[in-house]
């Protein structure tokens, strides 16, 4: 085979797509519906949920490393020899996710206190986080389930439970954040967390479920550690790592941002929620291109990797420039969904260009990002996130924030930033395995 059918492409990544957006949905949800209840509630879930996200990222790596080691050893016939490491994965995650819930909950104020959150903002930003914290075992487990679930080459079973839970989050977060009158009363920015935490509980049920029910693997295992957990360990250091320098990125850009002031922080939440949706989005052919080659890896079918990295990139390509034409279109309005407040959108709007420039840029970033994942090459990746948050990020955000760009600095620094991990990630791929391919 030297070109993967766009059927199966497609079988995997539109699936994927809507599976990956679960979670940015839920905290575009939670932002939009808190939004209308004041700018100070908007600022301190944006940077409530700043550093949520920042510790799910470090520890969901994970979810890429198994699927990379399912998917190889689907493509060698081999996956019973999966069997004791993957609940030995899954309890692992749990562990990590209780253990990050203690200590973060315990240094939760001076955490957020990081991010220049203070005041009021700092109090609503502290009763967010210790609710939502409560859920980082649960996710994180079911993140392992869905690496799990796309290895062994199917996205549709996340996509259902995904589904699921956004649906109920959507139905609880307006039930528990504006109350309903005379039967539940408002919890206000409390209800949007209560409301995640419980979508969390739910689409990890469903995630077991289907695990003992679609899949060869269930929770028997022997003592004895499986030999794959040391790689898995290897892969998710590496990956952990990785993650370790984009929330250097992340922490930065909202670090910043809050400096300037509760309007651009809410602004900059309001264009980092589209920005990270987005990436899900796109992510989502990604997905697809983690579990496909990682199963041609497996197979040694080595002339397909190749012609296939470049159909995924073309394939991310084509979605970020509908993506960046939605925003065009809905340039003048998307903000009023989030708030109602005039300085705000103002903000919003004058950054938000920058967020639909980035589209491409970040479709061929993310297109070989999962390519190289599915091939374990987790510490090429790490290398590429350490050059280019350090070499490039961190030195343009503060040069932009001492002539005074303020909030555009922050989002040039995200271009320049993504600019360079595309472009080292599509050289080092043709270098790798272009002489691989040659007829």
């Amino acid at each position: 085979m030297q070109k993967v059918p766009l059927k199966e492409i497609n079988r995997l990544a539109l699936p994927a797509i809507i599976a990956g957006t679960a979670e940015p949905i839920i905290g575009l949800v939670d932002n939009a519906v808190v939004g209308h209840l004041g700018t100070t509630e908007l600022a301190g879930v944006g940077i409530a949920t700043a550093l949520f996200t920042s510790v799910i990222w470090l520890l969901a790596q994970t979810k890429s490393a198994i699927s990379a080691i399912v998917s190889q050893y689907l493509g060698r016939g081999q996956t019973e020899q999966l069997k004791n490491l993957i609940p030995q994965a899954i309890i692992l995650n749990l562990f990590l996710g209780l253990l990050f819930f203690a200590g973060t909950a315990v240094f939760s104020v001076e955490l957020l206190q990081l991010y220049n959150a203070k005041g009021a903002v700092l109090q609503f930003a502290n009763e967010y986080y210790l609710i939502r914290a409560i859920g980082f075992p649960l996710t994180l487990a079911t993140f392992g389930i869905f690496g799990i679930f796309r290895g062994l080459q199917n996205t549709s079973w996340a996509m259902k439970i995904s589904l699921a839970g956004v649906s109920l989050n959507v139905i609880l977060d307006v039930v528990l954040v504006y109350g309903i009158e005379g039967m539940i009363p408002s919890f206000g920015v409390k209800g949007a967390a209560i409301a995640s935490l419980l979508s969390q509980v739910l689409m990890l049920a469903l995630a077991v479920i289907y695990l003992l029910k679609k899949t060869p693997f269930n929770f028997h295992f022997k003592v004895a550690i499986s030999p794959e957990l040391w790689i898995l360990i290897r892969m998710s250091g590496e990956l952990f790592i990785r993650t370790i320098a984009l929330q250097v990125a992340y922490f930065l850009g909202t670090r910043f941002a809050a400096g300037y002031g509760d309007e651009y922080v809410a602004a900059h939440t309001i264009a980092m929620n589209i920005w990270l949706f987005s990436a899900f989005f796109i992510d989502g052919y990604s997905a697809a291109g983690n579990a496909i080659s990682g199963r041609l890896l497996g197979a040694k079918d080595f002339k397909t990797i190749y012609n296939y990295g470049f159909q995924i990139n073309k394939i991310n390509l084509l979605i970020s420039f509908l993506l960046a034409a939605g925003y065009l279109i809905g340039y003048q309005f998307i903000g009023n969904l989030f708030t109602k407040d005039a300085q705000v959108i103002a903000i919003f709007n004058a950054i938000f260009w920058l967020v639909i420039l980035s589209q491409p840029i970040n479709a061929v970033a993310f297109a070989f990002d999962g390519v190289f994942k599915g091939l374990g090459e987790m510490r090429y990746l790490m290398y590429t996130l350490l050059i280019a948050t350090f070499m490039g990020f961190v030195p343009v955000i503060f040069i932009t924030d001492y002539i005074g760009w303020n909030i555009y600095g922050v989002w040039v620094a995200y271009l320049i930033w993504m600019v360079m991990r595309g472009g080292i990630l599509l050289v080092k791929f043709k270098m790798k395995y272009k002489p691989i391919n040659a007829v």
